[in-house]
């Protein structure tokens, strides 16, 4: 698909309204979400030290995804993944950042993995 498509052209405008609203700080760290069409990912990220702090992915190899029937069992997964790496971490709330999707099916179900885990937004 061509970088100047309607539809990725409407999901960068989206992204940086976004963007101007969410801002993660040290102690409020961003939860950025990204969803491709096989995968997902999220990061935790410092934008006052412009630092990823914590990732995890359905590609990660702690990640099994061979158990899970469906994307969206596999979303939640991760989240509660990056709630318990961010626990370990130090890190209990975070400011979620849905990068430009829709909030619901992959990206929801991210997002209720990661508040079961323990994280707070």
């Amino acid at each position: 698909m061509a970088k100047t498509s309607p539809k990725l052209i409407a999901r960068r405008k989206r992204v940086k309204r976004i963007r101007t609203r969410s801002f993660g700080t040290s102690e409020r760290p961003r939860l950025r979400v990204f969803r491709s069409n096989r995968h997902i990912y999220a990061q935790i990220i410092d934008d006052t030290m412009h630092a990823t702090l914590i990732t995890m992915s359905t590609k990660d190899k702690e990640f099994n995804a061979s158990e899970f029937k469906d994307k969206c069992a596999q979303a939640k997964k991760v989240g509660e993944m990056i709630a318990e790496r961010a626990k370990n971490a130090g890190i209990s709330n975070v400011v979620f950042d849905r990068g430009g999707n829709l909030y619901h099916g992959r990206v929801k179900a991210l997002s209720d993995g990661a508040r079961e885990g323990g994280l707070n937004f």
